[in-house]
């Protein structure tokens, strides 16, 4: 849950899930809002993301396993498509 809280009239203002400080940004993982004290950076990868202290308390800063998950889902979908393409070899012949 967010806490919209105003601020100076400039409209709602996101606040840090952990210490109720301003939100600089989501959690890489979560998505929840939290302040750059409250959040490490990734380890690698093409960008850097913040990942907040409880996330990194669960499985640490690496999104590795985002990774490889969405790895292996491409590899089961090639792998379908080669045995339908198999199947349909076969079946011309």
């Amino acid at each position: 849950m967010t806490s919209l809280i105003p601020a100076g009239g400039d409209g709602p203002v996101a606040r840090c899930k952990l210490c109720e400080r301003t939100a600089v940004g989501p959690c890489a993982r979560c998505k929840a809002p939290v302040c750059g004290d409250c959040c490490e950076l990734t380890e690698g990868g093409a960008t850097t993301f913040a990942v907040c202290l409880s996330c990194v308390k669960r499985g640490g800063t690496t999104l590795r396993p985002a990774w490889v998950g969405l790895l292996g889902w491409l590899a089961l979908i090639m792998a379908a498509c080669v045995a339908v393409g198999v199947a349909l070899a076969l079946l011309r012949h």
